[in-house]
């Protein structure tokens, strides 16, 4: 066993320490409500408005409006889940500046206009600043001064730096201090930072083109003389170490980034993909943005010499590998081309659980759920190197891989996963379905662990109507629904590429078993008739209306006669906000539209919900999830949130988005390309492309090109209820 310090190489999976904390109850199936776990997703307030992050790959820097970083605030430069920067402030004679426009320009780059306020001997907006800046293959930053005064002015430019070198999981809670630990070798033209901890270091160079006139401790002091119409410049590089998820980054001089005259991999990556337009200016819009934020997310890994991209969840906490969010937006961005979707299955594939581990909750065949590469986690303080607390990622895997063989008619890559699809379903069998019961159901063994482990994985994120918190181990209805739809397409793939016909008889039989069990189970028939959101340890239906049943059109599990009641559910007006589908119901107790998954509207939960009602021939309800929540991203200048608030639209006019939601979100990102889908019903039929289009006639024509599948590129064109797909020789 070795660990390597975060700034002398690569982090290699697994590279973890071997000694780790005794669980306080290993014990299978331990009776406890879903608790407080390590990971919530929850942000500390922010930096203030107009807070701005530039990002690539694991890295990001989070700054206020004018650039800068105040020391103590959640903000700074992070990378591989370290934060390298704690304090970033510059200040002109003493004061800080004041903001005149500050815009990302591309997600890895911005520009801050910038101006003094009034000072002694210096009037107010004597001064022209700006600061460029972008995340390549470092930190880059040019601060640019212009004198607008008619005589000399005397100036003083201060870079007030701090490194903490916070793990990601204390920047959001508690920072510890490490001072003790943090030594200095400081020269005017080069700040240095050095930290060593227990098994763990890294370290922080702040290089300047032009040197400091003085160091005053640490900060950077330039001291010089601005003649009428003079301007200065000085440019700043922090060199950022490689490793896990690292994208092949923009280089180049700071103002050739900013203007794009630079060479830009992922730019490059983003004109092969597809294209849409649209008589709606807002769709085209939305996806442009889509498409934008996708490239922001992607990470990059190498599995065998094989060099793959997958997306990250989402910034400023997810830039990292996931299980259930990459899955998902891997499914949802499928339409865009095939590539996220086969480097999520070869990615996590790679990093599929061999053994059974209390502290990590990893178990044989199972997917992961989050991976992370900072102190907590090398050290062995936090178990997610990598976490295996998902009970859905594994089912997920498996349908993410028959959607990607549907697309691409890829044997090969099939055959290559063969062992792990057959050990994914051994883990729903053997390790999913905890007491015996034919249901997969989750209870964490780690102390560390997240205590619920399906999409709604917050403490409360799974309740009964009256708002109590059922005790483990919980079955939500999800998971039995995607375990349907698992057992479903893996036997499809073992009628075809596997070949395979015992096991596809095999996964049949016990599909149709799961099936008829479920609808026994989980249907409750009173209230209008809906599914429970799961059942709890004791098997007691846990029986408030959610969301998930949006999931259970999706998967198929649902039998026809009970779609138009459960569809009933979804629309009503107290799951339906105007904007989408509420998580849960305002009949239940914990309603709250500003509840994590107790009210909120998730998008990528609507589009889901949206091609399940599709798949049972609702098209009316999944044309109004389609348009609402096409509204709601024109209010977020095109962008969907991670999630907004079940504020009821009639009442208050305009979407709210959550408080502290994730922006750019992966699979919030992929949600718009999932929708026109579902608008075109779009599906991948032996071999080549069909549509079934249903199109809102507030969004009129829409049109695609560049669509891969089978190896080919498509053409699709569709307005109201006719269209046409053709091949395409680009």
């Amino acid at each position: 066993m070795r660990v390597m310090p975060a700034h002398l190489g690569v982090l290699t999976v697994g590279d973890m320490p071997a000694v780790r904390p005794t669980p306080a109850d290993p014990t299978p199936g331990v009776r406890t409500a879903a608790r407080e776990a390590g990971n919530q997703r929850a942000m500390p307030p922010e930096l203030g408005p107009g807070s701005l992050a530039v990002l690539s790959g694991p890295t990001f820097m989070y700054s206020d409006q004018s650039g800068d970083v105040p020391p103590g605030s959640i903000g700074g430069l992070v990378h591989l889940d370290t934060r390298l920067l704690s304090g970033w402030v510059l200040t002109i004679n003493g004061a800080r500046l004041l903001v005149l426009r500050a815009e990302t320009i591309d997600h890895y780059s911005a520009q801050y206009v910038l101006t003094n306020p009034e000072l002694p001997g210096l009037p107010p907006d004597s001064l022209g600043i700006r600061r460029l800046r972008y995340v390549g293959d470092g930190f880059h930053e040019r601060v640019e001064m212009f004198s607008f005064r008619p005589e000399p002015v005397r100036m003083q430019l201060r870079l007030a730096v701090a490194a903490d070198f916070a793990d990601l999981f204390e920047v959001k809670s508690v920072v510890r201090d490490r001072s003790a630990r943090i030594t200095r070798d400081h020269q005017p033209g080069e700040l240095c930072f050095s930290y060593v901890g227990d098994g763990f270091g890294a370290e922080t160079r702040v290089r300047c083109s032009v040197p400091a006139d003085r160091l005053d401790g640490d900060e950077l002091v330039w001291d010089f003389t601005l003649q009428s119409r003079e301007s200065w410049k000085v440019d700043l590089h922090v060199p950022l170490p490689p490793g896990l998820g690292v994208v092949e980054p923009v280089r180049g001089d700071i103002a050739d980034v900013i203007h794009r005259r630079a060479d830009d991999p992922l730019r490059r990556w983003t004109v092969e993909r597809a294209v849409l337009t649209s008589d709606n200016p807002a769709l085209e819009r939305i996806a442009r943005r889509s498409r934008d934020d996708m490239s922001a997310l992607r990470l990059d890994l190498e599995v065998k010499g094989q060099r793959i991209m997958l997306p990250g969840a989402g910034l400023p906490w997810f830039l990292t590998v996931f299980g259930r969010d990459t899955l998902i937006t891997a499914y949802q961005t499928l339409v865009a081309g095939p590539a996220l979707a086969k480097g999520a299955l070869l990615g996590l594939a790679r990093l599929q659980g061999t053994r059974c581990d209390d502290f990590t909750d990893e178990e044989p065949g199972k997917i992961l759920h989050e991976v992370r590469s900072g102190e907590l986690t090398r050290t062995g303080a936090k178990p997610y190197g990598p976490y295996y607390g998902t009970a859905d990622a594994t089912q997920l895997w498996l349908i993410l891989l028959s959607e990607y063989w549907r697309w691409s008619r890829d044997d090969e890559t099939v055959r290559l996963l063969r062992d792990n699809a057959l050990a994914a379903l051994r883990w729903i069998d053997e390790y999913g379905d905890r007491d015996g019961d034919g249901y997969v159901e989750y209870a964490t063994r780690s102390p560390e662990g997240l205590g619920n482990q399906c999409w709604r994985d917050s403490p409360d994120g799974v309740c009964f109507a009256d708002g109590r918190i059922p005790v483990l181990p919980v079955a939500t209805c999800d998971l039995q629904g995607y375990t349907y739809d698992a057992k479903m397409r893996l036997a499809e793939l073992a009628d075809w590429p596997l070949a395979d016909r015992g096991l596809a008889r095999r996964l049949r039989a016990d599909a149709a078993d799961l099936y008829e069990r479920f609808n026994r189970d989980f249907w409750i028939p009173e209230r209008g008739g809906y599914y429970a959101v799961g059942l709890d340890g004791d098997k007691n239906r846990i029986d408030s209306k959610t969301s998930n049943m949006g999931h259970l059109l999706w998967s198929g599990i649902v039998p026809p006669d009970r779609a138009e009641a459960v569809v009933r559910q979804l629309m009503s007006d107290d799951m339906f906000s105007g904007w989408g589908i509420r998580t849960l119901s305002r009949e239940e107790r914990l309603y709250n539209a500003l509840g994590y998954h107790l009210g909120t509207v998730w998008p990528h939960d609507n589009s889901l919900a949206a091609l399940g009602l599709v798949r049972y021939g609702y098209r009316e309800e999944a044309n109004r999830i389609c348009v609402a929540l096409i509204e709601a991203a024109e209010q977020f200048d095109y962008r969907l949130p991670e999630a907004m608030s079940g504020f009821d639209r009639e009442r208050l006019l305009f979407a709210v988005p959550y408080p502290t939601a994730c922006s750019p979100q992966a699979w919030a990102a992929g949600t718009p390309l999932a929708l026109v889908r579902a608008m075109l019903d779009l599906q991948p039929v032996d071999g080549r492309l069909s549509i079934n289009p249903d199109i809102p006639a507030e969004i009129g024509r829409i049109a695609s090109e560049r669509v891969r599948a089978f190896g080919h590129c498509w053409e699709i064109e569709a307005v109201g209820r006719s269209g046409y797909v053709r091949l395409s020789d680009a």
